[in-house]
């Protein structure tokens, strides 16, 4: 059974542009490193694993998000203005390619703090750069 949640967010979108919520209410406590990434069309980001931290992520696509939980690998598609939210457990190697045609916009919440002295990322390629 997998540990990783996967939730399809609401988006308010008009001629403006869009706007989500990455995390309800019930979600905003116990993170201690939040990021936004702007990934161009083509471009992967992630490729890593979290050693002690639990990471959520929401993206707007259009995605491939790739992850491996032990010896599954699973292959996700995030159409294109949509959002989704994955919640990553600690140990399990994810990564994000744009598919689509403009930038995505990927916010990520993190229970560790990001500390170079003491990484909590591993590298592990699960889509080729």
């Amino acid at each position: 059974m997998s540990q990783v949640t996967i939730t399809r967010l609401k988006l308010h979108a008009d001629a403006r542009g869009a706007v989500f919520e990455p995390l309800e209410p019930q979600l905003l406590t116990g993170w201690q490193n939040v990021h936004a990434v702007v990934t161009e069309p083509g471009a992967v980001r992630g490729n890593h694993r979290h050693l002690r931290g639990t990471e959520v992520s929401s993206l707007l696509g259009a995605a491939l998000v790739r992850y491996r939980e032990g010896d599954q690998t699973r292959d996700v598609l995030v159409p294109e203005g949509e959002v989704w939210r994955f919640h990553f457990p600690p140990g399990v190697a994810h990564a994000f390619r744009n598919t689509g045609r403009r930038s995505l916009l990927l916010v990520s919440f993190n229970t560790e703090l990001h500390d170079p002295g003491m990484p909590d990322a591993e590298r592990v390629e699960l889509i080729a750069e």
